[in-house]
Parts: C-alpha cells; sequence; structure tokens
C-alpha cells in the first residue's frame, strides 16, 4: 500500500468549477500510465452514467487547449459516453510541475503496473531533479521503499512481459533479482511460470539454486587453488548488489579489450 501526502496545487479561483469541453482537453505527454484496462473504462463509464462526474479533472491552461493534469480515467470514461463537456478545476502551474503531478497521482493510485512505476520514478528523479528521499516524502514511505522499486528497471523487456503477462507479484520479480546469470534468471522464471509456484515457494527455489551455485564455485576454487576471472566478476557483482539494495544509486560498466577488461565502478556524491 502507498501512503502520500496530497500534492499542492495553486487553483485559478479556489474550489470554482468549471465545464470544459472535452475535445479542448489534451492528454497530459508524461502521463507514465501506458496500459490501460478498457473493461474499468468501461465499469467507470457505467458509474459516470448514473451518478455522473463526482470529482472534477484537473487541467491547466495552455493557449487554447486545456493540458490534463489529473484524470486520465475519468476523461477516457467520458469520451467513451460521448459527453460534451466535463468539470474541472484549473491550475495556474507549469509544465514541470503538471508532470510531477501527474505522475505522483498515478503513483498514489497504484494504476501503474510494478515497471510503469518504476519508470515514473525514475523519470522524477532523472527529468524532473526530484531525489528518493523527497519522492518518498510525497508518497510518504521510506527511501528503500523507492529503491526497490527503481531495482524492477534491471529487468529487460522480454523478462517484464513474461512478469506482467503471467501475473507475477512485485515480490516475485524482487526475488528474483537475485539472480545474476541471466540464463539461470530465465530458467528460474520460467520454472515459477510453468508450475505457478507462489511466493514464498519462489524464494525457496532460488535460494537452493544461489546456494548450490555458491557451493559449486567454492569446490572449484579449492580443485584449482585459486579464483577464477569468473568468479572475480561474480563477487564485484554481488558487492555492487549489495551497496544498491542499501539504497545506493551505485551503477558498474565493463567494457572488454583485447588484452585487459576495464570494470569502471560509478559512485554518486551524495549530500
Amino acid at each position: 500500500m502507498i501512503y502520500y501526502q496530497k500534492a499542492e496545487v495553486k487553483e485559478e479561483k479556489a474550489e470554482k468549477i468549471h465545464s470544459i469541453e472535452v475535445q479542448r482537453i489534451v492528454p497530459n505527454p508524461n502521463q507514465p500510465r501506458k496500459i490501460f484496462n478498457e473493461d474499468s473504462i468501461i465499469k467507470l463509464a457505467d458509474s459516470i452514467s448514473q451518478y455522473g462526474i463526482i470529482q472534477p479533472l484537473t487541467v491547466r491552461k495552455t493557449g487554447d487547449t486545456y493540458e490534463l493534469v489529473a484524470g486520465e480515467r475519468r476523461l477516457r470514461a467520458a469520451k467513451e459516453l460521448g459527453l460534451s463537456t466535463v468539470p474541472c478545476i484549473i491550475t495556474d502551474i507549469n509544465e514541470s510541475k503538471s508532470a510531477e503531478i501527474s505522475i505522483i497521482e498515478n503513483l498514489i493510485r497504484e494504476d501503474l503496473n510494478i515497471f510503469e512505476q518504476a519508470q515514473a520514478i525514475e523519470a522524477l528523479i532523472d527529468t524532473y531533479g526530484l531525489t528518493q528521499e523527497q519522492i518518498a516524502s510525497k508518497l510518504s514511505n521510506s527511501q528503500s521503499f523507492v529503491a526497490n522499486k527503481l531495482r524492477l528497471l534491471r529487468y529487460n523487456a522480454e523478462e517484464r512481459e513474461l512478469i506482467l503477462k503471467n501475473g507475477l507479484t512485485e515480490r516475485h520479480a524482487r526475488a528474483l533479482l537475485r539472480v545474476l546469470d541471466l540464463d539461470l534468471r530465465a530458467k528460474l522464471l520460467n520454472q515459477i511460470i510453468n508450475e505457478g509456484l507462489n511466493v514464498s515457494a519462489s524464494e525457496e527455489l532460488i535460494e537452493a539454486h544461489i546456494t548450490k551455485k555458491s557451493s559449486d564455485d567454492t569446490t572449484s576454487q579449492r580443485k584449482t587453488g585459486y579464483k577464477t576471472v569468473n568468479s572475480f566478476y561474480l563477487a564485484i557483482n554481488r558487492a555492487i548488489e549489495s551497496i544498491k539494495n542499501s539504497g545506493i544509486a551505485i551503477k558498474s560498466r565493463r567494457v572488454e579489450g583485447d588484452e585487459f577488461t576495464e570494470l569502471t565502478i560509478l559512485i554518486p556524491k551524495e549530500a
């Protein structure tokens, strides 16, 4: 559950509601939600047809049009019903603040899937300059909560699609991130999906493979009498993973040369 502090918005006229033509309202280009559930839009449209739009949309004036700040689902439902106008509150904010509010509102309402949430938080950091601590404060949550969301961005597009398509939870996804070997992670992901494993069973499966791999690496080192280059990289990756889990946005880069491998670790300067 995401708890939050409501974002402050300066209104053109306090609590004044304007009736604005639907065709004059344009979507917010910074809307973080990319997938909309059509069934839920239809259900909302049915509710609006009976009771009307109880909560006005929030917009800002942009030339001859109004840019949506909050209320994307209500606007879509209104279009579904063929309404010509919708009730709106006009706010006096700039584009940057509008984007921030739109993203925060979607995070608050929990309408985003787990990867959209992570991308929304990343946008607040990269595009709008918010820190993890500031985002955590706006969501009334911990900085580690925000850091854990960002960790989900380590999944590639194919992995994300499988996780969402098969209804795996965020706890499933976070558990699988412990597996650094991409081939093994793909194998375990498919096993979890095919066997319909819950979170606890998935965690046990992952732990067993990590323990086995660690044991195999130790045995191999004892046989050879020295650590292999791959086991060295594995140790480095584990150390980096541990630092990231602590909430520090550390980054690493590995470049293969003809004679040497260059490994660079970037640690952010924190206030």
